[in-house]
């Protein structure tokens, strides 16, 4: 196993993190955790060199947002010594805070949940431009220097779904160890992307990197046009191993999150975890991730430059985003609102009003309401 500095920590983590959301389960209900095959998974993943664990309050809830079972798996997991062998990090249920006391609660909670006295990581779960002004009202800042002195908390990080711009924001306002984006060859300009690497990596702040396999959609049912880029290249990878080499190759890059859930997932991933060397890539080889994302511009729905000339909008829509949003879905045939970035978005689709001034406007002649309320329709409102 590989090993990456931590930001200014001091600390390595492995190539490959353990996600721990995507849990092998028994009669395909999430809160039904597979305890055998699924602690098989973690030690063999543990024994072999993975040194990090992520969990959340959500994970493995029968409807998302409620309380999951995945805490409670890991800390069964953990037990026995294995706890002591690896940095283990959860996230505070922002969805549920309403006041300060809360985070006190919470915090026991989870504790209590992983069977231990303390976290390596604890991370603000799902942080936005709103939230965080939210947090930071409740004074989240104070809670968690408070927590780290009293030895709950070992180092802060937050996890991110929202605008690059907000994530520059929020690396510039805490002390921050890491903070965790999502990131693949298809979402270099998605959310925090690239930019917001960049930027973290340049302050000393570490960078983890969830859904590297964009919620598996980069190894299973890849569309036609991906496959036969894949085909047409020389040098032979499974489409999981390119998906991981191109996260890797990133020096900004301190660990790469994946979600296993059988014995084959974690054997291929530990035996490319051991090639993810930054800037291991060859100018050949990079070219393809371009050829990829090329491959997949005939299922983009709307042609949006993101110029912008349409915002602001009268009713608060924020068209290029949805717009955005709606390729996502257009182009891997799936409206998870959190894989296409919907979820994070202010202004959604519901606000049109089909006044059409942005038609107006837009350089590309786009059909902007009729899109809205595609949007509406796809993403259930």
């Amino acid at each position: 196993m590989l090993y990456r500095q931590l930001g200014k920590t001091g600390i390595e983590l492995s190539n490959l993190g353990f996600g721990c959301m995507r849990l092998p389960v028994i009669d395909h209900k999430p809160e039904k955790i597979n305890y055998p095959e699924g602690i098989k998974l973690l030690h063999h993943a543990i024994d072999h060199g993975v040194n990090f664990v992520d969990t959340a309050y959500f994970y493995h809830a029968t409807v998302f947002g409620q309380k999951g079972e995945s805490e409670p798996f890991v800390g069964e997991a953990l037990s026995e010594g294995w706890r002591k062998k690896v940095h283990l990090a959860t996230k505070m249920p922002l969805f549920y805070l309403k006041q300060k006391e809360q985070m006190d609660t919470f915090l026991k909670e989870q504790l209590e949940r992983l069977k231990t006295d303390y976290l390596d990581f604890y991370l603000l779960h799902g942080l936005n431009g709103e939230t965080w002004e939210r947090m930071k009202a409740l004074g989240v800042r104070e809670f968690l220097d408070k927590k780290i002195s009293e030895g709950k908390i070992r180092f802060p990080a937050f996890s991110f779904h929202g605008q690059v711009e907000d994530f520059i924001k929020i690396c510039d306002e805490y002390n921050w160890t890491y903070g965790q984006i999502q990131y693949n060859y298809m979402d270099v300009n998605f959310q925090a992307g690239y930019k917001g690497l960049k930027h973290a990596y340049e302050k000393g702040i570490g960078v983890v990197v969830m859904e590297p396999l964009k919620g598996g959609k980069l190894t299973q049912k890849i569309p036609h046009e991906m496959m036969s880029v894949f085909d047409a290249f020389p040098v032979k990878k499974s489409p999981a191993e390119w998906a991981l080499r191109f996260v890797w190759n990133e020096p900004g890059v301190s660990s790469v999150l994946s979600g296993m859930n059988s014995m084959e997932q974690v054997v291929e991933n530990l035996i490319t975890a051991e090639e993810g060397i930054p800037d291991s890539l060859n100018k050949d080889e990079l070219l393809i991730f371009d050829q990829l994302r090329n491959s997949m511009g005939s299922k983009i729905k709307a042609d949006c430059t993101e110029c912008r000339y349409c915002m602001p909008c009268t009713s608060g829509v924020d068209i290029p985003d949805v717009l955005a949003a709606l390729n996502n879905a257009c182009i891997w045939n799936d409206p998870n609102p959190w894989l296409t970035g919907y979820v994070s978005i202010k202004g959604k689709a519901g606000k049109c009003t089909e006044c059409r001034d942005c038609e107006g406007i837009c350089p590309q002649g786009l059909p902007i309401s009729s899109l809205m309320k595609e949007a509406v329709t796809l993403f259930k409102g």
